[in-house]
């Protein structure tokens, strides 16, 4: 199975995502624009709605989605619009990129458990967008 999410800057997620127990393999790159297969300096430009992203394959016998959701929403801050630390600009955005409705309805549960419990001082500010074709572009 697959996820994908946005976080900021995607080496910090990727490597601890590819350490995880379950999830068989991780790749970075661009998604969620309108360019083909962009550039880093394009991406920059936070003309092409590109979001820096990683994809993981996990084994749900292993690890869950929500499991999965955990290590996301914990590791960056989903709070900042468009930013991660210094890192400014909506290629940095908080975002989750579902697979189907499954993942859409698990991933909204968990955002409004997290909102709900103020786990966060501020509201989360993730932004969610239907994958129906593999578009992340690796770098």
């Amino acid at each position: 199975m697959k996820a994908t999410f946005g976080a900021g800057c995607f080496w910090h997620v990727e490597d601890l995502l590819s350490k995880t127990k379950g999830v068989t393999s991780t790749a970075v790159g661009y998604i969620g624009g309108q360019l083909p297969n962009p550039t880093y300096e394009e991406v920059c430009t936070a003309q092409t709605g590109h979001a820096e992203a990683v994809e993981v394959e996990y084994n749900p016998d292993e690890i869950t989605y929500e499991a999965l959701l955990d290590i996301f929403w914990h590791n960056h801050n989903p709070t900042t619009l468009n930013r991660q630390g210094p890192d400014v600009g909506n290629q940095y955005r908080s975002a989750i990129f579902y697979h189907d409705e499954v993942q859409k309805e698990i991933a909204e549960k968990s955002k409004h458990s997290l909102d709900s419990s103020k786990s966060f001082d501020d509201p989360i500010a993730v932004s969610y967008t239907h994958l129906t074709l593999p578009t992340i572009y690796s770098v």
